[in-house]
């Protein structure tokens, strides 16, 4: 019997990069917000312990596939002799900052133990999840979150549910490239978990990078300041490329859909404050 989980997008309210760690990585502060824009995942339990991707990703080689990848390291680490023949429906853009590749890593852990009945805790499927990404927590804790670390301390939020404009300029930017590049700016100030309308400091460290890669980012923001009745200002999500503004009313937030420029494509999607389930 195939079982169908949902897998949602994220975006970053605010981006700050706070320090470089001795691991590579960047302590960071940020805030999650998950959206009710989704990926579709199929599972199909397998007793012979063969892990299979029957379809979608397929730009993607199952090697280097995120949902592949999280299947094997819950395989190995419970032991269990159990496999899955795995598809997937990509709605999310890939390399966007909006989390696809993650929130699908997490969604496999989460489904997965569940449907192999390996009983593993949420604290034990982050673990792994943190070995497979950086952002991955954040999709098992399923949660809006205040972020700090390198994404994997959470403190979960309460956010409005407000709707979200994302527009992608369909081109990806590499987070390696992003993290090492000359235009990349730091929050070295630690700031403390608050309510989003008492945010003082909504930019993302990663935009300027981000600009000087793809300028097309800076141009998608302009044109976003076009629109009527939006709340706060255009913002990009994680490393990029994909930008946001957000709206109290769906109709506003459709309204601005229906102008973005052809050669881009966007979505609207209401803010979640807890993932979907199965």
């Amino acid at each position: 019997m195939s079982n169908t989980w949902h897998s949602p997008a994220k975006i970053n309210l605010f981006l700050h990069i706070n320090s470089k760690r001795d691991d590579g990585y960047h302590n960071l502060q940020s805030i999650f917000q998950l959206l009710d824009y989704c990926d579709e995942l199929n599972f199909d339990i397998r007793q012979d312990g063969v892990i299979n991707r029957t379809s979608g990703n397929e730009t993607v080689p199952q090697d280097q596939d995120l949902i592949i990848k999280a299947a094997k390291a819950l395989q190995s680490a419970t032991g269990t002799k159990l496999g899955a023949d795995i598809s997937v429906i990509k709605n999310i853009p890939a390399g966007g900052g909006l989390g696809g590749g993650s929130s699908n890593a997490a969604t496999t852990l989460i489904a997965l133990n569940q449907l192999w009945g390996t009983q593993y805790s949420k604290q034990q499927l982050s673990k792994i999840g943190l070995e497979l990404g950086a952002d991955v927590p954040i999709f098992i804790a399923g949660q809006s979150a205040w972020a700090e670390g390198v994404g994997e301390v959470l403190t979960p939020m309460t956010l409005p549910k407000h709707y979200f404009l994302v527009v992608s300029i369909n081109k990806h930017i590499s987070t390696k490239e992003i993290f090492s590049h000359k235009s990349l700016t730091m929050t070295p100030l630690i700031g403390k978990i608050c309510h989003f309308s008492e945010l003082i400091n909504p930019h993302n460290d990663c935009l300027e990078a981000a600009i000087d890669l793809e300028g097309e980012v800076l141009e998608a923001l302009t044109h976003l300041k076009s629109a009527k009745n939006y709340l706060y200002q255009p913002r990009m999500t994680g490393t990029g490329s994909c930008v946001f503004v957000e709206f109290e009313h769906e109709k506003d937030a459709l309204v601005a859909l229906k102008n973005v420029p052809n050669q881009w494509s966007g979505f609207v999607a209401q803010a979640l404050n807890t993932s979907p389930s199965p």
